[in-house]
């Protein structure tokens, strides 16, 4: 049992992810995948399963296989399901108990097993694909960020499971941590070469030995720059013969030299004035909703004033994302009333991407979107780190980390003067994050932000916190970093 690669290569366009890779992965090893947003991970874990064919190479599968991907939305078996039950557990071998057990580690307890899947959002979905390649046991079991949606306790709750599933596992995870001491082997999807490079041991003896490879190639890389900077100043002072000599030499020299890593870049992104807006830009009065016989929200009252900036806090399931989409009209109050600003222009960032055309290039969806030439628009999306022929790749074949800096760069070129994020750090590596942290910094307007991260909460720098579902508005105050730990 186990996989076996011989030449992989494949790209999207001229855009090259995979370059005649090898390797092998044996029974019983759990596999951490790791490498920066959009190098190839989420591909790889495609091509294992068939998904999506090679350009050349050969990949060998011996054993049964099921993949989670990051994004489960319309999954045909559960589409056709009648109910969760039906499709958690197709051939009625686990009992009841077992589901509801695992549905409660997953943050899903109050998932009814004889209601229809369909309806449920994204992140749920993702929960139940999950328990439901948990119950088959898998030979080979692929998890592609298996952990978003969650919040710390439902993290290492999975992670303690996945530890001890018994057979393959291979995992994308921003959470490897978690896991830390069950890998036995991480592999590394290299931006720049485009090869793997694997690494014996556990997620932090691969953390160790990564950062010394990368500060040897930084250092190579600075060097050979030094050396170019050298040649380019002596063909200033040189006889026309031996300028024409360098100069083929420099060029030759540049085209091969690596892009240095980004965490040594400074990535600065400059943005809009927000538009003008009154004093309170929006408030809740005395707002209620249930759904069925659930009671989410009861009586809220609150007034956010203009350019706050507001933690919501509270755990899953406690009416986070009904009181988001409340705020911003997709849904009604079954009592109460939101009184908007005339003057509002609201940004909103979903994780789930429901409003993005999967079928558009990354230059089309954003110029579209916030209305501007392509004059703009390029060198905007270049301070998010879609550079060259990567703004004309299909959106629906961005991994989920450049989903997120693409929704949040829409975000970033507009002069909305509300924001409203719903977990903008889900699907992010830690560069990536740091990126959008820098951009929202340096944001003037209000925002109103659900982040499970800690650090990105404490550098934003809340001025309030609103808790659910105790509906309590305070003053922010540094032990509330541990609250958001918690959550």
């Amino acid at each position: 049992m186990g996989i076996k690669v011989n030449n992989l290569s494949f790209g999207y366009g001229d855009k090259i992810l995979l370059d005649e890779v090898n390797f092998a992965i044996n029974n019983g090893q759990k596999i951490g995948i790791v490498g920066e947003n959009g190098t190839g991970k989420s591909t790889l874990l495609k091509l294992f399963c068939g998904q999506i064919d090679p350009d050349g190479g050969k990949i060998v599968v011996q054993g049964s296989m099921e993949m989670v991907p990051q994004e489960v939305k319309r999954d045909p078996v559960l589409e056709a399901a009648k109910t969760v039950e039906a499709y958690v557990n197709p051939d009625g071998l686990i009992e009841d108990h077992e589901i509801h057990k695992l549905f409660a580690g997953l943050g899903i307890a109050d998932v009814g097993l004889q209601l229809a899947p369909q309806g449920y959002s994204g992140g749920v979905k993702t929960k139940m694909a999950l328990a439901r390649v948990l119950f088959k046991e898998p030979d080979i079991l692929l998890l592609d960020e298996p952990t978003n949606f969650m919040d710390s306790e439902g993290k290492h709750w999975v992670m303690r499971l996945l530890s001890q599933y018994p057979k393959t596992l291979i995992l994308i995870s921003h959470d490897l941590d978690l896991l830390d001491q069950a890998i036995d082997r991480v592999i590394y999807v290299n931006k720049h070469t485009h090869k793997i490079e694997e690494y014996r041991g556990n997620y932090s003896q691969y953390k160790r030995l990564q950062g010394e490879a990368t500060a040897t190639f930084t250092k190579n890389v600075v060097k050979d720059a030094k050396y170019i900077a050298g040649l380019e100043h002596a063909i200033k002072v040189v006889g026309v013969k031996t300028r024409i000599v360098l100069q083929r030499k420099v060029a030759r020299l540049k085209e091969a030299l690596p892009e240095l890593p980004p965490s040594i870049k400074s990535i600065k992104i400059q943005l809009p004035e927000p538009a003008r807006v009154g004093e309170v830009p929006i408030s809740a009065r005395e707002i209620s909703k249930s759904f069925g016989s659930l009671r989410v929200l009861y009586k809220l009252d609150f007034s956010i004033r203009r350019g706050e900036r507001i933690a919501l806090l509270g755990s899953n399931g406690v009416g986070k994302s009904t009181l988001i989409k409340l705020l911003i009209g997709q849904i009604m109050p079954d009592s109460g009333e939101i009184v908007r600003d005339s003057a509002n222009k609201i940004g909103y960032y979903s994780q789930e991407f429901e409003d993005f055309d999967m079928d558009a290039t990354v230059l089309q969806l954003f110029m579209k979107k916030c209305e501007r030439m392509e004059s703009f628009c390029r060198p905007f999306l270049g301070k998010f780190n879609f550079l060259g022929n990567k703004v004309h790749q299909k959106v629906g074949s961005l991994s989920g980390g450049e989903k997120t800096r693409l929704s949040i760069a829409m975000l970033c070129s507009t002069d909305a003067n509300l924001l409203i994020l719903d977990e903008p750090t889900t699907y992010l590596d830690v560069l990536s994050q740091r990126v959008i942290l820098d951009a929202l910094k340096s944001y003037k307007g209000t925002m109103i932000i659900v982040s499970h991260t800690e650090e990105f909460i404490k550098e934003l720098a809340p001025d309030k916190v609103f808790e659910l579902p105790g509906a309590k508005m305070d003053f922010w105050r540094d032990e509330y970093v541990d609250v958001v730990g918690k959550l």
